[in-house]
């Protein structure tokens, strides 16, 4: 048996967390929601953010190039409507539950911020100056294409159904005002760092195993 940090990690593969009360899932969504709350009471709106309090805190391209870099941490926790935190806190749930049996509490943060800075940065990158974006589900992608990747891998299963699914997402996320440019960095983020989790697990039981 391996001991990880809050993980009781067996030969076999299968874990078993030190659970409490606050899971980093949920950490993340109560986090989220009142961030949502305090940028609704700056607008004075419940249904919809402000476009004013969006370019403070979300991401504008024109601010972040003008040194604003904190923009890019900031609006992964800021979200345009109620529709829009409703949607990804589902989500969230739907895959950070699953992902908190496969990683550590570490890896499981890291893994979520890299991912959402990971979308940022492309956003940045990638899209016109004026771009103005908010959002986690670049960082929700993230979570969902390493815990994909991450059992394909372990359980030694081809990485090609696992880019099939998470590609398919992908392109199913796409729509309207939706930043697809960041669901990919994301999603991109999320399969690398997933892959080189697994890889190290495999790796790790090898050797203790040899």
């Amino acid at each position: 048996m391996h001991i990880y940090s809050g993980v009781f990690a067996f030969e076999d593969g299968s874990e078993m967390r030190n659970r409490s009360m606050l899971t980093p899932t949920m950490f993340l969504v109560i986090m989220n929601i009142t961030v949502y709350v305090f940028t609704s009471v700056l607008g004075g709106n419940f249904i919809q953010t402000s476009t004013s309090v969006l370019v403070q805190l979300g991401q504008y391209n024109v601010n972040v190039l003008n040194g604003e870099y904190w923009q890019l941490l900031t609006s992964i926790f800021v979200h345009v409507d109620i529709s829009h935190i409703a949607l990804n806190m589902l989500f969230l749930i739907i895959f950070g539950l699953r992902a908190e049996e496969l990683f550590t509490t570490e890896e499981y943060f890291f893994v979520y911020m890299l991912s959402g800075l990971s979308g940022s940065l492309l956003t940045l990158f990638l899209m016109a100056p004026n771009t103005l974006s908010a959002g986690a589900s670049g960082a929700i992608f993230g979570m969902y294409g390493a815990g994909i990747i991450y059992m394909r891998k372990t359980f030694g299963q081809s990485i090609a159904g696992a880019l099939m699914y998470a590609f398919l997402l992908l392109i199913l996320s796409t729509g309207a005002g939706v930043n697809i440019i960041a669901h990919f960095g994301g999603l991109a983020a999320g399969l690398i760092i997933g892959y080189a989790l697994a890889k190290s697990r495999r790796d790790m039981l090898w050797i203790e195993n040899y």
